[in-house]
């Protein structure tokens, strides 16, 4: 008959019971336990379900065909960004590459939005929190802050997929308490481990995903938040002067990327209520979600691309709020 090992639930090593204390004890680390303790960390992780991270997308539908009419699509030969621009748009440069464009194809069967927000900020402010945001980095090459450079910010409505969902989470940390202490001999140093079970149910509302490849997640991620409160039904005049980037990530990307986001979010306002202890480490999460809701929006980006020592760089500014990152 095979023994049963059992793990310890502090380093992971295999426990033995030790029948002098009648404890179950590590002989790694040296935690001890009682038949107990290991009895509700059982129970504990016997609790834990699987992942439920299914997405309602009934929302989405696609433009009707007076709306396709309006519109046509910009394609890029150089660096093969595809941009939206209403019909009475003749030719544009690529935001991303700046080479000329020319018109490749009327829209079609693309999804239409649910949401924009439009730009509330103009060109000549924009430029001048760029100038600000490149005085603030001393070691940036001046370059980058030529008028000249800095004139070539071109405005464009970026793809985002937005998710809702009530998520009831539950979170396992492993908590460290560190004591030293020193005698005339020797320094001491005790560490005690503690498993942490925090969970509850938590409401996340418009969480945005970048839906285009050419724009770096993170990048996008540090010009947040976007107020929603001041989006609007889309219409399509408000593309008129303005292009928009299309969309061109698998949605099961940004359905994954979506729930990473309420996984962190979750595990973040966990943490916030664990204290008192030397170190916190996250051992494992569950989330289920419910009540999901997927909506596609345009958020208003100001983009500048510029080069330096034939590397290419990247400035984003958040064409609601004004912040600046790259």
């Amino acid at each position: 008959m095979a023994n049963l090992q059992l793990k310890c639930p502090c380093c992971g090593g295999a426990l033995e019971f030790d029948n002098k204390s009648q404890h179950v004890i590590c002989p790694y680390c040296d935690s001890h336990f009682t038949t107990d303790d290991l009895k509700a960390y059982s129970d504990d992780l016997a609790n834990d379900k699987q992942d439920d991270t299914a997405w309602d997308e009934s929302r989405v539908q696609e433009y009707t065909n007076a709306e396709m009419k309006g519109m046509k699509i910009y394609s890029c030969d150089s660096c093969g960004g595809e941009i939206i621009v209403d019909e009475t748009t003749s030719s544009t440069k690529c935001p991303y590459c700046g080479n000329n464009l020319v018109v490749s194809k009327e829209l079609s069967g693309d999804l239409r939005p649910n949401y924009v927000i439009p730009f509330k900020n103009d060109k000549e402010t924009v430029q001048g929190n760029l100038r600000k945001f490149f005085r603030k980095k001393p070691l940036l090459p001046s370059s980058f802050s030529k008028e000249n450079v800095i004139e070539e910010i071109k405005s464009l409505y970026v793809p985002f997929w937005l998710f809702d969902a009530d998520v009831a989470g539950r979170v396992r940390f492993k908590g460290e308490i560190t004591r030293t202490w020193s005698d005339s001999d020797y320094d001491y140093k005790e560490t005690k481990y503690y498993s942490i079970i925090r969970g509850g149910e938590i409401a996340f509302d418009h969480i945005p995903v970048d839906g285009s490849s050419k724009m770096e997640d993170q990048l996008m991620e540090s010009i947040e938040p976007y107020d929603f409160k001041e989006a609007e039904e889309f219409n399509v005049a408000y593309l008129a002067g303005y292009a928009a980037d299309r969309y061109d990530i698998d949605k099961t990307v940004t359905f994954n990327r979506a729930t990473q986001r309420f996984r962190d979010g979750t595990i973040q306002a966990f943490r916030k209520d664990v204290h008192g202890y030397s170190n916190v480490t996250v051992q494992d999460s569950n989330i289920q979600l419910s009540n999901t809701v997927t909506n596609y929006a345009l958020y208003p980006v100001w983009i500048l691309n510029t080069k330096w020592r034939e590397k290419n760089f990247r400035f984003a500014v958040n064409g609601q709020t004004g912040k600046v990152a790259g």
